[in-house]
């Protein structure tokens, strides 16, 4: 099967998909779509634009995933995003969380496909669609709903508004009685669903999501859907990213220790800016996982990159911490 017009995507992650991140995963994955953490579209309007929506060229393609349910908010703050060089505007529709659920968008508003619609409108309205595409990331329905039913009905309402790309994470979003962790967790995943949505609508590019562990998952998954979207595997072993973007495109599978040699001159340049290097070096720190010395290389970081003092050294340090550990295994 020939992978090359598929999508590998990372998904948006709150308090992880930061710059940094994205950064790292681009010298693993040069394919991959990347997105932002969640922002709300008041504070891409009114908040520090800098720190929340600052990114560096080698990311792209970056797309910005936005929060709200207020139409001409959301078409101000995706016309921002486009003229920042965004190369898609995402709108949540599938965060369950409590604080996401009081501000009225997330999960909560699968139960609302008509005001989705309208939000998509405004926003495609307010950009050229040349310049960035205006996607929705949903579930495949919330609390009660048959999701069957729900699901059909809210991507063929929001495909109305033009709308042809829906990135679906494979489990419903019970907004009462569990935690954003367990609704990561507990509701099973109806991988099913997602492939049957693509079968019933093959003009839409469908994005599956939701426990993606490694390659053999993906390839599985890219046999019925368009794209896949790793989320926490993507965080905790980086490495995965590398290996899919292998198995797709054929890139070289890089060695370790050289994209952390690459990733010096980014590091290096924002400590400079006043940035700490705890900020960039949590990123990294499950580069080496299932490997001997990953555990050394993560002690280091974890012990010495808080200190206000902390530079490339105690990087180099991890490294040189992880090879005595080969060294002593060896011996």
């Amino acid at each position: 099967m020939n992978y090359k017009d598929k999508i590998l995507a990372v998904a948006p992650m709150m308090d992880w998909t930061d710059r940094h991140c994205r950064y790292f995963h681009r010298l693993l994955a040069p394919h991959a779509l990347l997105y932002t953490e969640m922002v709300t579209a008041a504070a891409v309007i009114h908040g520090d634009r800098a720190r929340l929506l600052g990114f560096d060229a080698e990311e792209r393609p970056v797309a910005l995933q936005l929060g709200g349910s207020e139409p001409g908010e959301l078409a101000q703050a995706a016309r921002i995003g486009v003229d920042l060089g965004y190369h898609e505007i995402n709108l949540n529709v599938g965060c369950p969380s409590d604080r996401v659920q009081s501000g009225r968008f997330g999960a909560c508003l699968m139960r609302e496909p008509a005001l989705v619609r309208d939000c998509v409108a405004a926003m495609r309205a307010a950009i050229a669609p040349a310049r960035a595409r205006v996607t929705v990331k949903c579930r495949i329905g919330v609390d009660d709903q048959d999701e069957d039913a729900a699901l059909a009905d809210f991507v063929d309402t929001v495909h109305a508004a033009d709308c042809d790309v829906f990135i679906v994470h494979a489990r419903k979003a019970w907004l009462k009685g569990l935690s954003p962790k367990e609704n990561r967790e507990v509701p099973p995943l109806n991988y099913e669903r997602v492939y049957r949505l693509k079968r019933e609508h093959p003009q839409l590019i469908v994005i599956i999501n939701g426990g993606i562990g490694g390659v053999a998952e993906t390839l599985e998954h890219l046999a019925h859907v368009d794209g896949a979207m790793l989320g926490r595997t993507a965080y905790h072993e980086p490495y995965r990213l590398a290996e899919i973007e292998h198995a797709l495109f054929g890139t070289p599978l890089p060695d370790r220790d050289d994209v952390l040699m690459r990733l010096r001159p980014y590091v290096e340049a924002h400590l400079a800016r006043g940035d700490r290097l705890q900020h960039i070096s949590r990123h990294i720190l499950g580069l080496y996982q299932g490997l001997p010395g990953a555990r050394m290389f993560r002690r280091v970081l974890s012990e010495q990159a808080h200190r206000g003092d902390a530079g490339w050294g105690v990087v180099e340090r991890a490294i040189a911490a992880r090879r005595g550990g080969l060294r002593d295994r060896a011996a």
